[in-house]
């Protein structure tokens, strides 16, 4: 059985609404897209094509299907340090409840019951990686179908948009897998794999 790793980019306040362009996604009016631009920082860039090169298949929610799909497939093999060539190639999921026309060479659709999908791709491959997908990560979240999640933290607050835990969020535990990391720029990196049981409420009096 293989991993399933979900890789997202969040302000302090765990917002992780449209990192990476104004467009990228303006549900509910929000403005902020793009609020990772101005934090380039080569030690990030090195760990996303280090987890891309590492991926045998990626799954996806629509929305950051549609923005990916609609750049990769342009872009040379050896593109991004290789990135290119290395998302062209393997295969991806895509999780949609309305039917979808994939062209994207190597996609497909998951099937109607998401959970049994997501569990047969798990045992299908090695190292997958979710990445961005932020309303399909509620429902990773909600039926524990993921072994680790990268956070990788921006010192910024924004007080608005869709933050990571959201709807999906249920009682948890959590161990840190490797020490944090922090880059020039301060952004933080946090590596966490899921940890048996949930939360034990504590009664003080006792």
């Amino acid at each position: 059985m293989g991993t399933i790793s979900i890789d997202l980019f969040t302000t302090l306040d765990f917002v992780a609404q449209s990192p990476g362009r104004p467009d990228e996604d303006t549900e509910d009016g929000f403005s902020f897209g793009g609020w990772q631009v101005p934090f380039q920082d080569e030690v990030v860039g090195q760990m996303v094509r280090e987890n891309i090169q590492e991926m045998d298949a990626l799954l996806l929610g629509r929305k950051t299907y549609d923005i990916f799909a609609s750049y990769w497939p342009r872009q040379a093999d050896d593109f991004a340090g290789g990135i290119a060539g290395r998302l062209n190639s393997i295969p991806k999921y895509v999780a949609s409840r309305q039917p979808l026309m994939l062209e994207w060479s190597g996609s497909s659709q998951l099937a109607a019951n998401t959970a049994e999908a997501v569990r047969l791709i798990r045992d299908r491959h090695q190292h997958v990686h979710v990445i961005g997908s932020l309303d399909f990560v509620q429902t990773l979240f909600a039926e524990r179908l993921f072994d680790r999640l990268n956070l990788i933290v921006y010192p910024i607050t924004l007080g608005t948009g869709k933050r990571v835990f959201a709807d999906g969020t249920i009682p948890a535990n959590w161990r840190l897998a490797e020490p944090a990391l922090t880059t020039p720029s301060g952004i933080v990196i946090l590596r966490y794999e899921t940890a048996d049981g949930a939360p034990i409420a504590t009664n003080l009096d006792s």
